[in-house]
């Protein structure tokens, strides 16, 4: 299963928050900065976290995003079923297939997907950026404040 750009962008800021929601404020700019990311791509994929309430964003100069819900509750596993859609691998009807009475292949598909989100259901935010990952987010971030600083 391939993830949509949208979802690894999207996993991408929560688990840079996850780590990185202190102050000052992490601003999109920043997170387009640290992942190459087209700053309107990226506002869309926040503006949807933001309405989903997993994040804060907060407009303006003094402005940023937070991480709103607790890493510990974030299953990526739900996450990903939000940020990809419940569409099916394959849309049997959709292309007027003529085995869809007799094939068992969306079935199969079906069990694979779930299988995977189910999987996926077993770690949380908070397991995703312990260890190295994390520490990595810590310097990534500590390394833009100071870039930000040599500038001004």
């Amino acid at each position: 299963m391939k993830l949509t750009r949208f979802s690894d962008i999207g996993l991408r800021v929560l688990m840079y928050l996850a780590r990185e929601s202190r102050s000052p404020s992490v601003t999109v700019a920043e997170v387009a900065s640290q992942f190459d990311v087209p700053h309107n791509h990226l506002v869309k994929v926040v503006g949807m976290l933001a309405r989903i309430g997993w994040i804060d964003a907060v407009r303006g100069r003094n402005g940023g995003i937070s991480l709103a819900a607790s890493p510990d509750t974030l299953h990526i596993g739900s996450v990903l079923r939000v940020l990809e859609g419940d569409d099916e691998a394959i849309d049997c009807e959709g292309i007027g297939c003529r085995l869809s009475g007799d094939c068992r292949l969306r079935n199969a598909l079906k069990l694979g997907v779930d299988a995977f989100y189910n999987a996926m259901d077993e770690y949380t935010l908070a397991d995703i950026v312990t260890g190295n990952t994390g520490e990595h987010i810590v310097r990534m971030h500590r390394n833009f404040l100071m870039d930000r600083a040599a500038v001004v």
